[in-house]
């Protein structure tokens, strides 16, 4: 091994040592000997490398890319940063205010979460479960979701160009977006039927828990004594918001726990003057509800206070930090995560449905189904329990 591989190899030491201790690189294994033969393997594995491929090696690009591969098998949140990266992360300067409106989690590319209500991606008819095979030419199969969500924000009016797979096609889409600031209402509302109403909650921005107050007030006024609240779609909000959301309709119990390294675990519990609203509820999720509202669905289902309707949740329930190495670079990693109020997992697994009703698959191109047979069998039950109680 030359001297310069040496020094290299010495100077990514730290970097794995700390990744094993926080659980990517050895998951589970947590013996010495384990984890001194691990290096050891990685060492020769470089050494194999260097000293046997055909061509000259980059020995910077085979380190990088081992990086990142160590940070693949954690979640799809956790990413290996590079220094570049890591000043941005570090950056006070914040992203562009335009994007196309989804968020994204990887399995094997770049994957389409939920495409928020009206967005630039929503009018495009992008749907939860497209793979996002390319930004502006750049492959997203070496991509994390930190650096994707970065591509596709720029100045509002700016352009970009997404390659999208929709379920086994072979053939991909071309779509052009142009981006934009958000803009919109995170919360609506209506009477779906009689005495029952409807509120959708597209996004838990800041605003969320006073909108969702106010519109249920009218709700009942207008006459509103059951609320079907849909959360399908909805993957952005802070997991704060997703709480403070909880506590309007759980008068008391645990609405989460939080758990981080080593299993220590936080109990975060209704305090005295929350559940304020009363009223029986039916929350509609799907594999796009994620993060705050995967949080705020977790909360109302395990305490009983709201039947779930729809599909299977993702399962994204994990907070990120920086954590820098000594060469500049970085991980950006999940280093807690929320349980439900059981203490029961969460993050990576998901909710599952009481009453499972799956959306209609649509072929890229065409236009959205005229019918919600989520929405549909909510209210079917909706008129049932009130059936109930007339007789």
């Amino acid at each position: 091994m030359s001297s310069r591989t040496r020094m290299i190899v010495l100077s990514i030491s730290a970097p794995v040592i700390v990744f094993a201790i926080v659980g990517g690189f050895l998951g589970k294994v947590m013996a010495r000997e384990d984890t001194y033969q691990s290096l050891k393997m990685f060492d020769d594995v470089t050494q194999a490398i260097t000293s046997s491929y055909v061509e000259d090696v980059n020995v910077d690009k085979v380190m990088n890319g081992a990086m990142r591969g160590l940070a693949d098998g954690l979640d799809a949140d956790s990413a290996y940063l590079s220094a570049q990266e890591v000043k941005q992360a570090e950056s006070s300067v914040p992203l562009a205010a335009g994007d196309v409106g989804v968020e994204l989690t990887r399995q094997y590319y770049l994957r389409i979460i939920a495409a928020r209500d009206n967005s630039p991606a929503a009018k495009a008819g992008l749907r939860t479960g497209d793979y996002v095979r390319m930004i502006d030419n750049m492959p997203t199969r070496d991509m994390s979701v930190w650096e994707g969500m970065r591509a596709l924000h720029g100045a509002p009016g700016s352009t970009v160009k997404l390659t999208i797979i929709r379920g086994n096609a072979v053939d991909p889409h071309i779509v052009e977006l142009t981006r934009e600031a958000p803009s919109g209402a995170e919360v609506t509302a209506r009477m779906a039927a009689p005495g029952v109403g409807y509120v959708r909650i597209a996004a838990l921005g800041p605003k969320a828990v006073d909108d969702v107050k106010s519109r249920v007030a009218d709700l009942k006024k207008n006459g509103a004594t059951q609320l079907i609240v849909d959360v399908r779609r909805s993957s952005t909000g802070a997991f704060d918001t997703g709480l403070a959301l909880a506590r309007l309709f759980v008068a008391k119990g645990t609405l989460a726990m939080r758990e981080t390294k080593g299993g220590e675990k936080e109990t975060i519990a209704a305090a005295p003057g929350d559940g304020a609203i009363t009223l029986p509820i039916q929350l509609l999720i799907d594999t796009g509800t994620s993060g705050a509202a995967e949080l705020f669905a977790s909360a109302l289902a395990g305490n009983g206070r709201a039947e779930l309707v729809g599909e299977h949740t993702i399962g994204r329930a994990a907070t990120q930090k920086l954590i820098k190495l000594p060469d500049g670079s970085g991980l950006w990693l999940s280093t807690s995560r929320y349980l439900t109020p059981n203490g029961g997992p969460l993050h990576e697994k998901g909710l599952e449905p009481g009453v499972a009703v799956d959306q209609p698959d649509v072929e890229f191109g065409q236009p959205a189904p005229t019918t919600d047979p989520v929405l549909d069998k909510a209210l079917e039950r909706a008129a049932g329990k009130d059936d109930k109680k007339a007789a």
